[in-house]
């Protein structure tokens, strides 16, 4: 009887290994989300910016809604242009420059600031993960739209 216990407690440590091991797999990384946000540059030069917006903004477009990344955009003046996250369609065209993290950090306006002085940087945050809705650290890599008066970032949950 023992032994059975023994067992089962072995098997389910590992089958809570793999779940966990298939959940990281899931989840972006530093590396992939500033690739993403130099391929989204690239096709915003390629194909002008309000393009570029509506294709980030297709629910479900493997390009730009890998894992748990995704594109986001900003104007200067904080009206969000682009959220590829599922739902995002809601607060596209809405001014969220009083938009607070999870923290109470100023979160557009930190984002703003970092793109303004450095051009490009990370950002570190609290948010909830799309797909867990819990509050997580999260972290994001902006940078500024060439050309145009805003910004493009995509974040991660680093783990």
């Amino acid at each position: 009887m023992q032994h059975s216990f023994r067992r089962l407690g072995i098997i389910l440590f590992c089958l809570l290994l793999v779940a966990g091991t298939a959940l990281a797999d899931e989840r972006g990384n530093a590396a992939e989300a500033k690739q993403m946000v130099q391929d989204a540059i690239a096709f915003i030069h390629q194909v002008g910016p309000e393009k570029a917006f509506e294709d980030f903004n297709t629910p479900g477009s493997a390009r730009w809604h890998k894992k748990d990344l995704y594109v986001f955009c900003y104007k200067m003046d904080g009206t969000n242009v682009a959220y590829g996250a599922l739902g995002g369609a809601r607060i596209v065209g809405k001014n969220l420059i009083d938009l607070k993290s999870a923290d109470g950090q100023p979160l557009i306006r930190n984002m703003i600031g970092i793109v303004r002085t450095s051009g490009s940087g990370w950002i570190t945050y609290q948010w909830a993960h799309p797909e867990t809705k819990k509050t997580e650290t999260k972290r994001a890599y902006l940078t500024k739209i060439p050309g145009y008066e805003g910004l493009l970032g995509v974040g991660i949950y680093p783990q």
